[in-house]
């Protein structure tokens, strides 16, 4: 399993047109990559968004953070403070409920 984790930081008060915006267009565009298994959006109390995908490998993770940035570039970048930043790599722990 590896994971894809973009972040950057959003202009306050940005969070629902944040959340519109991503909902319908950039979980279409992640979704759709090969090895695909799930994404998450986290929106902290400090604007900090938090991008979260999760493949069953690595091409899968790189790709998506390609497309995410190109598209967060063009859709989000008058909500945000400057650029996003992103990394992909495996994941060496996790646990379901």
């Amino acid at each position: 399993m590896y994971a894809a984790i973009r972040q950057s930081k959003a202009k306050t008060g940005m969070a629902e047109e944040l959340t519109r915006r991503i909902k319908e267009g950039a979980i279409p565009i992640i979704s759709d990559v090969e090895g695909f298994m799930a994404y998450y959006v986290v929106y902290a109390s400090d604007d900090t968004v938090t991008a979260i995908s999760i493949f069953n490998n690595f091409a899968g993770a790189e790709e998506s953070n390609r497309r995410g940035l190109a598209w967060s570039e063009q859709n989000l970048a008058p909500l945000l403070i400057g650029p996003a930043t992103a990394i992909a790599g495996p994941v060496i722990v996790h646990t379901l409920a």
